[in-house]
């Protein structure tokens, strides 16, 4: 028998305000799904279905209309996450680790590893959010005394001299630690200012940028990518929906030095892994980033992205923003992110 796919929507709420390149969210919409055996078993899987608001492809108003859809047509049998249309990324990512929950006997161990068995652990930067000069400037103390040797900066809200101020705060203060910066424009420049502000910001030995320019710009962005004395990142402009053609195509022209990999925004794990073949070909590095997910959606992203054996701190963290969520084997040491294999958790969608 075909399993039977249902969801249930919750609302989460930040236990502060996330100020973001694209407004401050006080609270956020997920759809989790969940997939049934209807033979015997009886057992289930869980995913979950998140579009970012003002950023996912699927922040729609006809997306629970598709939701339920889809889930209709897990049931007929032959239905494959891939036959969702490519404008729906979250819902490709909820359905495909629901069915993979389901075939790994619902235990939420979608890539059992030695990550999942408490061995290893992933390296992760600690995210500075956008605020104040004054918040900022706590926030990279608590992180830098939490042990985190990687620190990525959302810059673009604050007036460009009091970003720079702030990285100089980082370079005078922790001259001894000398954490690596990585940086998050979200398009925050224009092509005319962009080389002028990333030379500056290059003073600071800044590993990386994230999407200085807007997307869409793919002359002007190749043009930074060859001069950049700074490496350049490409997140936000991932995110359109192309097939494989056109993605070859985007790296061809524009030559970044990494890609930023939401399996949420992007599509799934597939649709990332297909990214990531293409990266290879084209000498780009990657990593794995979380678009906000609940502690469901993360526990599976941190499964999948340590199986990668990418070297290189990634964008992952746990669900603490959140003052609602579901519980949570992930914990943080060190500037890493562990797994507690004796923590069982259970989601009920009632």
């Amino acid at each position: 028998m075909a399993p039977e796919a249902t969801w249930k929507k919750y609302i989460l709420t930040f236990r502060t305000p996330a100020r973001t390149s694209r407004g401050t969210l006080h609270r956020r919409s997920i759809w989790v799904v969940r997939v049934t055996d209807a033979g015997d078993s009886g057992q289930t899987g869980y995913g979950e279905c998140s579009p970012l608001p003002g950023l996912s492809p699927d922040d729609r108003p006809d997306f629970e209309k598709m939701l339920e859809k889809a889930c209709a047509q897990v049931s007929t049998g032959s239905f494959s996450p891939q036959d969702i249309p490519t404008t729906f990324p979250s819902i490709r990512f909820g359905l495909e680790t629901a069915l993979l929950d389901l075939q790994r006997e619902g235990r939420q161990l979608w890539y059992p590893s030695l990550f999942t068995e408490g061995k290893r652990a992933i390296p992760i930067n600690g995210l500075i959010w956008m605020a104040d000069k004054a918040s900022m400037r706590r926030q990279i103390i608590r992180k830098l005394e939490e042990g985190y040797r990687v620190i990525k900066l959302k810059i673009g809200g604050l007036a460009f001299e009091q970003e720079l101020s702030l990285l100089q705060f980082i370079r005078r203060e922790f001259r001894t630690d000398y954490p690596e910066i990585r940086l998050d424009a979200n398009g925050a420049f224009t092509p005319e200012e962009a080389p002028e502000k990333l030379k500056k910001l290059a003073d600071y030995d800044i590993h990386s940028i994230e999407q200085p320019l807007r997307p869409g710009q793919w002359l002007e962005m190749a043009s930074l990518c060859r001069t950049s004395p700074i490496p350049i990142a490409l997140d936000e402009e991932l995110i359109a929906p192309r097939d494989g053609t056109e993605k070859e195509k985007l790296l061809n022209t524009i030559r970044p030095a990494y890609l930023i990999l939401k399996p949420t925004l992007l599509g799934g794990f597939a649709a990332c892994e297909e990214w990531i073949a293409l990266a290879k070909n084209a000498g780009t590095g990657w990593w794995i980033t979380s678009a906000l997910e609940s502690n469901l959606g993360l526990n599976a992203i941190a499964q999948w992205t340590y199986t990668l054996n990418n070297p290189l701190p990634q964008g992952l963290g746990t669900g603490q923003l959140y003052a609602s969520n579901f519980d949570s084997p992930l914990f943080i040491r060190q500037g890493h992110l562990r797994y507690d294999p004796g923590h069982k958790t259970t989601i009920r969608l009632t």
